[in-house]
This record gives C-alpha cells, structure tokens and sequence, in this order.
C-alpha cells in the first residue's frame, strides 16, 4: 500500500487518515527529510518502515517482516539499539547515505493529563548522520581525520557545468577562474579554508581527501560525469546544499568557535572563502539539528606555504595507500609512521600530503627529531608517556556537543597528568643540558614546546576530576552494563527465532525471563561513579543511604526472627517492585505470623510477599539513592562545563603533544632505519649521496637483504637526468626515491641516504604508470598526455618532475617524438629538476646537444656459464640493451615462445641492406612464419 497516498487534502503533516503513532511519526519524518534513510527509536529498537525497507533492508542484511495496521500491511524492519554504529557504518560510510536518526523522548504527565490513549513518547530527528558530519561514531578510522569539504565555484564555473551543452574550459580560463574551498573534521575540530585555481582543484581534493563533499544546491543536476572531472574521483559522497543565512565576514561565524576569529585575521579571507565557509557552517548546523559544537578558528592555508603533490603524484608515489591494492601497508606513510598516539598518526598524514615550504618550519622539526634521536633516554621517556594519553582533540569534541561521558573525564585527567610529567622532563633536559655546556646551547625548539603547553589550569580541572570520579565504580558499573547488553542482545535475537517458529516461543520467553531477573538483579546493586567526597551534598546523601541500609539490613533480621526463615531476602523487580522472597515448605504457616504479610506470588517452594514495613523503607531508600543520582549528574555537569570553558587550552596542548609524538617517531624510524638529517636549503640544486627508496629499503631490511643506494646531483650542472637501461633493473626504483626524499625532507623527517642537500621544491610531479578510465572514455594513452600536459605547464625551475617511460602507448616513432617534446619543454621551457626514465634509446643520441641534460644507465651483469644479474648501480652513458627476454623468461614464459622472441628481434636487428629473402628463411627456421 502506498503510505503517500493517505494525505487527499495535500497536507503532508496531518493527513486525514493515519497509521498508528510511531509509524505516522515515522512517516511525517520520511516526508521532513527527504534524502535520509530514517531510523526510528522504539524501546530497545531501531526500526524503519516503508518503501526504504525494501530498498535498503536487504543491502544491510536485514530480515524484512510486516506490521499489520488499519490502512494495510507495512513493510518493517530493525536492529537491537546496540548494534546502532554497525549499521551506520553500512548506511552511510559503504552506501554513501545520509541517516536521520528519529529518537523516543518521553513525554511529561502534564502533556498527557486529559487525553484518552495519548502517546507516551514522542519521536523526533535529534540528528542527521552523513559521512562528513561523523563525531564519535565507533567505526570512524582513528588514524585518518573525517573531513567534509565544501566547494564554492563561481558563477562562469557554474554557469558552464549547467549549460546544456558543457565543454570542458580552457586551460587559460581553469588558471584564472577562483574556487573556494573550507573542510572541517567535527570528530578534532580541525577547521581550514583556501582559495585556489580551478585547475588545482582535483589535487588539493586528493591532499585533503574528504569524506564527503558538500556543493552549492544550484549544482545539483549536474552529471556525475562532469563532477568527476571537476573534483576528481575519489572515496567521498557529494552532497547539495542551499544555504539558509549568509555572513559576510568570518566574524560572524563565532557561535561555532571555541573563540571569535581574530580582528587582524578577518580581512585576510577571500570571499571565494567566506562563502564556502558559510556553505559547510550551515550544512553541519543543520545536520547536528540544534546540537552545539565548537571548532577551532579556522586556518587559512596558501599554495605557497606547502610543496604541492598532484593527485597523480600522490597515487604513483604511493604515500598514503599503495598503487596496486590500496592498502596501507607498503605506503611511504606505512614505512616512517612510529606515532603512539592516534591524533599523532593523523598529524603525520597531514605533513606527508603537504609538506612545508618553509626552512624554519622544517628545521624546527628536524631540531626536534635530532634532540630526540640524539638522547634515547629522553625519547624513550617521551613516548612511554604519550602511550597513556588520550586522543584528545576528539574526546574533546564529545563535550562540545554535550556527549561526553565520565571515561572521557578520566581519560582527559589522565592526559593532563601526562602533561605535567612531559613539561617537566623536558624542562629538565634542557636544564640538564646547557649545564653540560655552560650555556653555549640553543634550544629555542624545545623551549617553545614547553612554553606552549599550558598546564596551570588543567592541572586544577585533573585533580578535581580525579578527586570526584570513582574508577572502581565506574567500572563496576561497565560490567553490569555490559551484561545487560549481552543479554538484551541474545533475547532479541531468540525474540526473532521465536517469531518465524511459534514452537519456540515458550523456551524463548523462559529464557528471556531468566535474563530479565538477571537485570532486574543487576539494576538493584546500585554503582556510584562519584565519590562520597565529590560534594557536601553528597557526602551527606551518602551518610542518610548508610543508615537507611543499617535499617534495611536490622529489618531483614527481625523478619527472620519473626517468619522463623532465615533465607528471607528484600528484592525489587521492575513488575512487583520492592518485596520479599522466602523459600521452605512450611511458607504458609511462616506468613501467618505477621498480620501484614500480602503474599503477591508464589510457588511450592517460594513465596513473595509485601510488608508494609519494608516498602516504606523501601520507598525511603530510593529517594535517597534519587538524591545521590541527581548531585552526581550535577557535579557531572560542573565538571564538564570546567573542561568546556578550558578548552581552547586543552586543544593547544594536544597539538603540542602531537608534534613531540611526531618528532619521536621521526627519531626512532631514523634510529632504526640509519636515515640522515637532511640539509635545505634555497637552492634548485638536488645533493644526495647514497640514496635510498624508504618503503623498498625497509622491505629488505626486514628480510634480511640490502638496497643497493644511488647518488643524484640534479639540478646543478645538469637539470635532467635521462636514464636507460633493462627491465627491473630499478629505474622507477631510483626516480620514486629522490621524489620521495624530498618529501620526507621537507616533510621534517630524516631521510634514508648517507648525505642529503636539497634545494626546497615547490611542486613534485610524478608521470611513473597509467591506466586507462573507460568511464571518461580516455584510453591509457589519453591519460599519459594528460598527465604530461599537465606537468608541462605547470612545472617551475623549483619543481621536482618524475616521468617513467612517456610515449610508450603508442608506436616507437610516435613515441619517440612525444619524448622529445617532452625532454625539449622541460629543458629549454621549465627548466624543472627532472629524473627522465626511457626504453627508447633514440632519445639520448637527440638530446645529445642539450647543455644541462645528462644520460646516466643502470646494468644487467653476464658471466661466461651464461647467468646474469642486475646491476641496480646508476651509472653515466646510455645502456641501449633493455635485456626483455630475460626478463621474459624469468617470468615463466615459456621457452619456444622465448625463442621465437629471440629469433624475431634478431631478424629486426639485421642490417636493413639484408636480403629479404634471407630474413624470411631466418624467421622459418625459428618457427615465425
């Protein structure tokens, strides 16, 4: 039946006709929030009903059932509360969907006086879960920030994509049209913005690499097609938005702040950035649906602060995920990542993607890796301590919103300790050390570290924290929790079984009440998460439930005594509420002794029963436990909003934290992997001496074999290396890793060679292997020359360009001539340091008159018994032999086909004067024709 069908009036909120309440609740919801699968809260439940139960049960796994109703039959399905983050996880992180999620709140008695069958509860959406707008959910990837990027395009880039005929914009027009861009990550609070050109744009998405991708609702006809081209394809979901109240200055985002953004600060903004800011500001307002949150100011990046990696570049380098399977093992992050800290993992990322431009924040942190690596003890120190912290930039975020629980109090007690202990001990070392050399020693690095950590107040919310939570209490309430869980868990799943087979009904409810008694059982013994001294109040709370207990435990006494049964027990359950229980079998003859007794169950061997006496007790016990319960939450709550209003304090230390956590993994990967300190410099000039791949070289190390390293002075003398020689013999080896030495030095990070000078590079290209993309329709060679065309008019005198083996999708002649061109723009045109790998050998002997181009080769060594080996050492000349065949049969091919091989390439390399005849009697006798 058709839900939508109901309204004949067209009022979509109070339809003449109705289903009952929950699903008329969830119904309106359907219709308020258009886009979202909506998940309805009923008792322990999560449910959706309608048409998006067939379209999205089966996708999740869910058993479908169906809720009979006056209208019809309506399709349903659901999950135990629980299990909430699971399906999320599915929902929105594997389908790209965004989730509303409708909660119960129970409606006061003043509502529901004077109405005859009036709802308990009512059900409203509290949020709207979407990939980008993730806080705390369990299945975020703690090492990878969860950022939503919105992008504002103007109005010629707009118009353009709207057109009914599109045409992709000219080179010249990409350079000078402006696109603003503003990302957040509402799990850190990290908040920054950036105008570029729209030709960057794919990129700096792929630097980023956001979660979700928000763009103005004007787009949203645009094909899918154009929006891959104009943002790149990647892991994200693309979500339109119109944006309900503008600001036109920074200013005006505070309410969203941890702190108003600063007056010098405000002009800077570019409108391009301002409006993208109001673009994610409000699409995050109205999926939190009231819920406040606080970011940190934003950060304005330039192009001109970080070397820029190209998404290609970023891919073929393999830095974060590898090219082959995606994953993270075998990445460049995967090969220098020690962190100890989540948030420090994340930190690092960050670095790789976009390393600094400057030499005093390079040096900066390599002053810090270097103190760090020189003095182990220190090091050790610093990262037993940082092992007990907190991720603390996301706990805090769970008190922004009013999430936060009493763990995330303790944890965040505990980081503040850590703290403490870290300003101390460098203190001390820098102490230590200028006394070691009577002063003459900088540490002006290390001084700022302990300067910037803030530990006077947060040192007073750590022991207030520590002084009011009780840890055993607050783990024994963990425990009962999640027994309860567990067992609400097996009854619903029993609940079901016992749905589809109506003979397993009676076990499944035997079991459940089982359980249930066990909660029942559980709710009883009640647990305090605060300590009796957390407040006056409840110390004298705590001294009233003493004595009523001391009454519970004399009543208890006399009513043995009196009923002559010492297994007498008080019990309370949810149904009966506080009674007594007995076992014998002479019961009835006990009850008759007390002229109060109102028995309210029982069997052969048991009796419950009702004293007056013990229920106004009872009844005296629970106020006090309900008075204890409400100065805990209030002192709770004092608590919280202490951390809230120190929190600007407590980010600026966890960044800190996060550098030292950086700093040391920097140091130990060095200290194991024998890596250098790198020297920048202003120069365009590329000094490494005993060079080595940093993913490769630890791959070997860990079996127990060495990496054969190279020199690369590129950049003096000589700007282009053209580099020849056979397969496998490790030319891609050698351009991959000066590409990414570079990036590890101004990254900050010590870098896998003997001596390592660099001249700082404001872009890296990297044109190493493609694949064609069906979908743009774009052969393999398509995207070669894209990827080429971009180098060549992008790629400055500072840049740094890789290319492997260009020209080699089409035939040899056409091949050659796009490698020409190529190594003639970069030389004469770009003047780029470049590291230029060929099969094609003609190159060499064309460029023979280029001034600052040097041919270099590596080697395949043969003895006389006919065995060979690599020679991975790079050497000057032109090797004009690329040895396929032996790489042909090394592979398995098999041997007849290495013949022919054979016998063809011979054929090819004879005189062009032979005889052709004797060319077709060589090939038939090798078995080719």
């Amino acid at each position: 039946m058709d839900p939508w069908s109901q309204n004949k009036d067209g009022d979509d909120l109070a339809p003449k006709k109705q289903y009952p309440t929950v699903l008329q609740q969830h119904l309106n919801n359907i219709r308020k929030f258009k886009d979202c699968i909506v998940l309805t809260r009923v008792g322990d439940f999560y449910e959706m009903y309608f048409d998006q139960v067939d379209e999205y049960a089966p996708l999740v796994n869910l058993k479908k059932a169906k809720r009979a109703t006056a209208l019809g039959d309506v399709a349903m399905a659901g999950f135990q509360h629980a299990s909430l983050d699971r399906y999320l996880k599915m929902f929105v992180q594997d389908l790209g969907k965004q989730v509303a999620i409708s909660e119960q709140i129970r409606l006061p008695e003043s509502e529901r006086e004077g109405r005859a069958g009036a709802p308990m509860y009512d059900r409203k959406v509290t949020r709207v879960i979407t990939a980008g707008t993730l806080i705390d959910e369990n299945f975020m990837d703690p090492y990878e920030n969860n950022f939503l990027l919105a992008v504002h395009l103007d109005a010629s880039i707009r118009l353009g994509l709207l057109s009914e005929a599109p045409k992709e914009p000219h080179e010249d027009n990409r350079r000078s049209q402006t696109v603003g861009l503003s990302w957040v990550d509402l799990s850190s609070g990290d908040f920054f913005t950036q105008h570029i050109d729209l030709a960057s744009l794919p990129s700096l998405v792929a630097r980023i690499r956001p979660r979700e991708i928000v763009l103005d609702r004007s787009l949203e006809s645009t094909a899918q097609l154009q929006l891959n081209t104009l943002l790149g394809e990647g892991g994200f979901s693309v979500h339109f938005h119109q944006v309900t109240a503008q600001s036109s200055t920074a200013a005006e985002w505070s309410t969203m702040l941890e702190q108003p953004v600063a007056k010098k600060e405000v002009s800077a903004f570019s409108a391009e950035e301002i409006i993208a800011s109001n673009l994610v500001l409000d699409y995050v307002k109205e999926k939190l649906i009231g819920q406040q949150i606080k970011l940190q100011p934003p950060i304005r990046r330039s192009e001109e602060e970080n070397l820029s990696i190209d998404k290609q570049s970023l891919r073929g380098l393999e830095i974060r995920s590898t090219l082959r399977d995606g994953t993270f093992q075998g990445s460049l992050l995967h090969a220098v990542r020690q962190t100890v800290t989540k948030s420090g993992a994340r930190l690092l990322s960050q670095r790789l993607v976009s390393p600094a431009m400057s030499l005093t924040v390079i040096n900066r942190r390599l002053d810090l890796a270097q103190e760090l690596l020189n003095h182990d003890a220190l090091r050790e120190d610093v990262v037993a301590l940082l092992r007990r912290t907190a991720d603390t930039l996301r706990l805090l975020q769970r008190f922004s919103i009013g999430k936060g629980d009493a763990d995330d109090l303790l944890s965040l007690a505990r980081t503040v300790d850590v703290t403490v202990r870290l300003a101390k001990l460098l203190q001390d070392h820098i102490e230590a050390q200028r006394s070691q050399n009577d002063g003459d020693v900088d540490f002006g690095f290390l001084r700022d570290i302990v300067d910037r950590l803030d530990t006077k107040s947060p040192s007073v919310i750590s022991k207030r924290i520590t002084d009011a939570i009780d840890e055993d209490g607050l783990n024994r309430q963990h425990v009962a929790e999640l027994q309860e869980r567990s067992d609400a868990e097996e009854s619903a799943e029993e609940a079901i079984a016992a749905g589809e087979d109506t003979q397993k009904t009676a076990k499944s409810s035997r079991r459940t009440s089982k359980k249930r008694a066990t909660a029942e059982e559980i709710m009883a013994e009640e647990t305090w998460i605060m300590r009796r001294r957390a407040s006056s109040t409840l110390e004298r709370a705590h001294t009233d439930l003493d004595d009523l207990m001391g009454m519970k435990s004399d009543l208890a006494q006399v009513l043995r005594r009196q009923l002559k049964n010492d297994s007498l027990t008080m019990k309370w359950s949810a149904q009966l509420g506080h009674f007594c229980h007995i076992k014998g079998k002479e019961i009835k003859n006990e009850l008759t002794l007390r002229s109060d007794v109102r028995s309210v169950g029982s069997t052969k061997s048991t009796k419950s029963f009702y004293v007056d006496e013990w229920t106004q007790l009872a009844a005296r016990i629970d106020e006090s436990k309900l008075r204890i319960r409400t100065e805990e939450e209030r002192v709770f709550n004092q608590l919280r909003n202490q951390v809230l209003e120190n929190l600007m304090t407590l980010r600026r230390n966890a960044a800190v934290l996060d550098e030292l956590d950086v700093g040391c993994s920097s140091a130990t990967v060095a200290k194991q992997r024998g890596l250098v300190r790198p020297i920048l410099n202003e120069s365009t000039t590329h000094k490494i001496v005993g060079g080595r791949h940093p993913t490769v070289d630890a791959s070997l190390k860990d079996s127990g074999r060495l990496f054969t390293a190279n020199d690369c002075a590129v950049g003096d003398r000589e700007k282009i290396y053209l580099i020849t020689g056979p397969n496998m013999a490790g030319k891609s080896t050698y351009l991959r890793q000066n590409a990414l030495i570079t990036i590890l030095a101004q990254t900050g990070c010590f870098v896998p060679a003997d001596y390592a000078e660099i001249g700082l590079v404001d872009k890296i290209f990297s044109r190493v292997g493609s694949a064609d993309n069906l979908y743009q329709d774009q052969s393999t060679f398509m995207v070669e020359m894209l990827e080429t065309a971009e180098i060549l008019k992008q790629a400055t005198p500072r840049s740094f360009v890789i290319m492997d083996e260009v020209g080699r999708g089409t035939t040899p002649e056409d091949g050659i001539a796009v490698g020409y061109a190529c190594l003639h723009h970069l030389h004469n045109v770009n003047r780029s340091r470049t590291l230029f790998a060929t099969h094609f050998h003609a190159l060499a002997d064309m460029t023979s008159n280029f001034s600052a181009l040097g041919c270099y080769c590596t080697d395949i060594a043969e003895e006389d018994d006919g065995s060979w080996a690599y020679v991975h050492r790079l050497r000057r000349g032109v090797n004009r032999k690329s040895h396929a065949l032996k790489v042909a049969r090394l592979a398995g091919l098999p041997e007849s086909a290495v013949e022919v091989a054979g016998a063809a390439l011979a054929d090819m390399q004879r005189p062009e004067s032979a005889e052709v005849g004797d060319s077709k009697t060589h090939a038939a006798s090798a078995g080719i024709m």
